[in-house]
């Protein structure tokens, strides 16, 4: 009888230690592989004929705050990356605020993806930018005292940039710790200083100007409507992904020469394609949907390389390096060209 008390007593302290565990949460995140979305239902193209045979996918990744038992299994799973919270949601940020960021930068990829997109097949869109505002600072961020809330950033190193997500693109190519020469507009003046980078919250092998910037603009005027169902997901990593995806839409016959073709990657006005953090975690996902290729940025390349096991890697450092791979898998020269021609 004893024996049997002692081991439900047992059972009773392990149940309580696994209970306890498991409620208390603690300051990390867990970033796990997400979902491979289907672009062709979430994304429709005013006229547009959906019979392609192959498939674009945007590619997600999972986040999540650890507990005490979670955090272990994170530490333990090959696939799981473990950050601290400060290295995710800047200290002094709200997770409802850092939601509303992610959120503001998926709209602006949304924009920027019908813009160029539409004017890659040959449409005219008129788009006026004020310029990207800052709107805070990331605690302790080598910014402050330099740049103020209200100024404009309107172009780094003496290239003109008109939205947050050129921004961050163009910051992205450095080094973290390097300087960065910015234009500013300040109380209707023009101003050149230097910003050292710091480390990204959201990517902490990437550089960022520790700032939080907003593009003000005014929306454009599409000649041909496009409607995007997104859901909750946010941030401006899918945007190379939106654009090809309503290319395909926008002009005849099938982009993706009939395979699944999922990727990542941010994009600006020049069709510059940017890096991302999470790219592993983004590989994984998207081979477990099956996908044949993973377009991925050139910067990231070396990181998918290392979760990648069947599916084909296609780096890329510009729109037009992805419509060149996707021309070669339809097995024929010119066809994206014969298409864009004809398609406004």
């Amino acid at each position: 009888m004893r024996a049997l008390n002692r081991i439900l007593a047992l059972l009773l302290i392990v149940l309580f230690v696994m209970t306890l565990a498991f409620f208390t949460q603690t300051n990390y995140i867990l970033f796990m592989p997400g979902s491979a979305e289907a672009l062709r239902p979430l994304i429709t193209v005013e006229g547009a004929e959906k019979d392609s045979r192959g498939q674009f996918y945007m590619v997600t990744v999972n986040q999540r705050r650890a507990n005490l038992l979670t955090l272990l299994y994170g530490y333990l799973h090959p696939h799981i990356e473990v950050r601290q919270l400060v290295e995710v949601i800047p200290k002094g940020m709200t997770q409802a605020e850092y939601r509303e960021l992610l959120n503001r930068w998926m709209n602006e990829s949304k924009m920027l993806a019908k813009l160029i997109a539409l004017q890659k097949t040959g449409y005219e869109v008129e788009f006026k930018s004020v310029g990207t505002m800052i709107v805070g600072f990331l605690d302790g961020s080598p910014a402050q005292g330099i740049l103020k809330e209200g100024d404009y950033i309107v172009a780094v190193d003496g290239k003109e940039v008109r939205l947050a997500d050129e921004v961050i693109s163009a910051v992205r190519d450095r080094q973290i710790g390097e300087a960065v020469d910015l234009t500013i507009l300040r109380d209707g003046e023009e101003h050149e200083v230097t910003v050292i980078t710091t480390t990204n919250p959201g990517a902490p092998d990437y550089p960022a100007l520790g700032v939080y910037i907003h593009t003000l603009y005014s929306e454009p005027i599409f000649p041909v409507e496009i409607t995007m169902e997104t859901g909750k997901v946010g941030g401006p990593s899918a945007g190379l992904m939106f654009v090809l995806e309503i290319i395909d839409q926008l002009t005849p016959g099938d982009l993706t020469g009939g395979h699944k073709v999922a990727g990542t990657g941010t994009i600006d006005l020049d069709e510059n394609v940017g890096r991302i953090g999470g790219v592993f975690q983004k590989v994984i996902a998207a081979e477990r949907e099956g996908a044949e290729y993973f377009i991925v940025p050139e910067g990231n390349y070396d990181e998918a390389r290392q979760a990648a096991r069947r599916i084909k890697l296609v780096p890329v450092s510009t729109l037009q390096d992805a419509l060149d791979f996707l021309e070669s898998l339809s097995g024929s020269a010119g066809t994206l060209s014969h298409r864009f021609a004809g398609a406004a």
